[in-house]
């Protein structure tokens, strides 16, 4: 198994990039954290900044030209159920929501306010940006892989090293 790699400067910079994105969801996820009136909200912001710290750990391993492991952590299956368990909890009660709101309003009028769906709809809008960049990212870098397998592939079956059964 292939474990160190080289990135052309293009992956580099997109990695750096995705990066970047990966810190500003970790800070944003760690504030969030905080800020949030409901608990169950808390708990999602905290276990999705954890998750974004891993992400970072895989986007900083590539950039040292090492191939991460990608076993256990970064499954989607968990993120899937706690998605589910946090739309079904979703519905709270009116007045948790009023809680929140009065919650707000007696915080001082110097420091940031938000409410837990402003939160969530900043957060939603920073991971769709995000994935769509790692995305990016990641299919050039494969992209690339394949072109390397080909020029490799041609280059034996020229030389009368490799024919294809």
């Amino acid at each position: 198994m292939i474990t160190n790699i080289q990135l052309t400067t293009k992956e580099r910079y997109l990695l750096e990039d995705a990066k970047t994105h990966e810190e500003e969801c970790i800070l944003k996820y760690g504030n969030y954290a905080k800020l949030a009136s409901d608990e169950q909200l808390k708990s999602v912001f905290r276990s999705n900044g954890q998750k974004e710290k891993e992400h970072l750990q895989t986007i900083n391993e590539l950039l040292s030209g090492k191939v991460p492991s990608m076993s256990g952590g970064q499954s989607g299956s968990q993120g899937g159920s706690q998605s589910q368990s946090a739309g079904q909890q979703s519905g709270t009660s009116a007045t948790s929501q009023q809680q929140s709101q009065s919650s707000q309003a007696n915080t001082s009028s110097n420091s940031f306010q938000a409410s837990d769906k402003d939160m969530c709809i900043d957060m939603l809008n920073t991971e769709k940006y995000v994935y769509a960049s790692v995305r990016d990212v990641l299919n050039h870098i494969q992209t690339e892989e394949q072109k390397h397998g080909e020029a490799i592939f041609a280059y034996m079956q020229s030389k009368g090293m490799y024919t294809p059964k």
